[in-house]
């Protein structure tokens, strides 16, 4: 057959001349153009979706920020305590309040994508609003004393530098205020979050003291229980700094802020497991570090914050207060500005009240009240004279764990709560880690408080 004549100017690209065609295809931006109000209006630098290890690294957000809020003040001084203490011992705890944490954070990361409302609401919604206030109470008094350890923090670091916390205190609560409110708060909390990269140190710092490898093994594979009340009571301050109601709040209002949704919900999972397992490493090498250096020595008490610093001795020497006290500053700084930013949130968006740093005090009068407030609350709980700081730090972190077990029971009921959550709803096994969590953490806090109780009047609850 006879080929058909090419038209004039496209004939086959065969025939084309090798130097007509690009050495490389070129690439195309995406661009989109729209007409808005009768004008053409062209979209440019619109991105497509990131692909590779760039996905995986923009995936992580709320569920990392979160778990790794338990690494500040009190969170450190809760690690530093027990390795002090206990060695290697309590090591298998962290590891199964890592997945208790997983679970936890994920059930309210769900909770967030499917209603697309934080947890005081949902409450308020599903519960009434006698529940609410109840909910909003337990939240008030766990962040409450939270804050105060944030600033007993930054008051304990800025000493360690030979600075009084009678200044650097009143400074932090007014920088705070100023940023958040008045300032670019963003830029800065850049700034903390670097800061606190200097913790990265306690890794390095365990592996230098050269632990017994084989202890670190049979603290984290064979669990071993003491009758000793102060055991179960740290028992106590682990789990609740590192399974705070904070971090329940902050981790599904944040899934909201980002937009998830329960037909893309699946990177949000990804995100609670990996912040979880990461920020629990951390918190596992703060109690290796510790326990090679100061129980090995027979240091079991620590008291200041100088003592926490001298597990960082074997990697930084004499510079160790001075790293340990940069980081608990950049720490406590960031906390101290987030946990009433979004406590006030949380309490705001209970009760239908307008929130947002963005409003002026008229609009938002509730959120910006008890944002000052809670600010004021802390600095002045801090400025205390002659408080015990570890020991208080870690007290803290006890009170948080004993209320931990209402908000445990809220979760549990809207996240199987059908007509919320629809087929996203708990699977039995994620049923059964959740209750189980539940209940080994009120066991615990039970027999701790009726330890206590019983020790007012000399009688122990076990014999020895």
């Amino acid at each position: 057959m006879n080929e058909r004549p090419a038209r004039s100017g496209l004939e086959p690209l065969a025939q084309a001349e090798a130097s007509v065609l690009p050495s490389r295809p070129q690439t195309l931006r995406t661009a989109v153009r729209m007409n808005i109000r009768g004008r053409s209006v062209r979209l440019r630098g619109l991105r497509l979706p990131p692909t590779g290890i760039w996905r995986w690294l923009a995936i992580l957000g709320p569920g990392l920020i979160a778990s790794s809020a338990g690494n500040d003040a009190g969170g450190i001084a809760t690690y530093s305590s027990t390795g002090a203490q206990y060695g290697y011992e309590l090591i298998w705890v962290m590891l199964l309040i890592t997945v208790s944490l997983s679970i936890v954070q994920e059930m309210c990361a769900r909770l967030g994508a499917v209603t697309g409302r934080g947890l005081l609401d949902l409450i308020r919604e599903r519960f009434g609003v006698g529940w609410a206030v109840f909910a909003v109470g337990v939240i008030l008094i766990a962040n409450g004393g939270l804050i105060v350890s944030e600033f007993v923090g930054i008051g304990a670091a800025t000493e360690l530098l030979g600075v009084s916390k009678l200044f650097t205190v009143p400074t932090a609560a007014a920088l705070i205020f100023y940023l958040v409110v008045f300032g670019n708060y963003r830029r800065v909390e850049k700034i903390f979050l670097l800061m606190t990269l200097v913790f990265f140190a306690y890794p390095v710092a365990a592996f230098m003291a050269h632990p017994h490898w084989g202890e670190v093994a049979r603290g984290a594979f064979v669990p071993k229980l003491h009758r000793d009340p102060n055991y179960i009571f740290l028992l106590v301050g682990l789990i609740g700094t590192t399974i705070t109601p904070y971090m329940q709040l902050f981790q599904q209002s944040s899934v909201v802020e980002r937009g998830g949704d329960r037909v893309r919900y699946g990177p949000e999972r990804v995100d609670v497991y990996s912040g979880a397992i990461f920020s629990n490493l951390m918190s596992i090498f703060i109690i290796i570090a510790t326990a090679a250096t100061l129980h090995a020595i027979g240091k079991n008490n620590i008291d200041t914050a100088a003592d926490a610093a001298r597990a960082l001795e074997p990697v930084a020497g004499h510079f160790a207060g001075v790293i340990f006290a940069v980081g608990l500053v950049g720490a406590s700084l960031l906390a101290a500005a987030v946990l009433p930013l979004a406590t006030s949130y949380a309490v705001s968006e209970a009760f239908g009240f307008s929130k947002g740093v963005g409003l002026d005090f008229r609009r938002a009068r509730l959120f910006f009240t008890l944002f000052t407030g809670l600010i004021i609350f802390g600095a002045a709980g801090a400025l205390i004279p002659n408080l015990p700081v570890i020991k208080l730090l870690v007290l803290i972190q006890v009170l948080n764990g004993v209320l931990l077990p209402i908000f445990l029971v809220f979760i549990l009921l809207l996240i199987n709560d059908q007509r919320l959550t629809k087929e996203l709803k708990n699977t039995r096994f994620y049923n059964i880690l959740g209750w189980t969590t539940f209940a080994i953490i009120s066991l615990a806090v039970a027999i701790m408080l009726l330890m206590q109780f019983l020790g007012l009047w000399g009688v122990k609850l076990f014999a020895s």
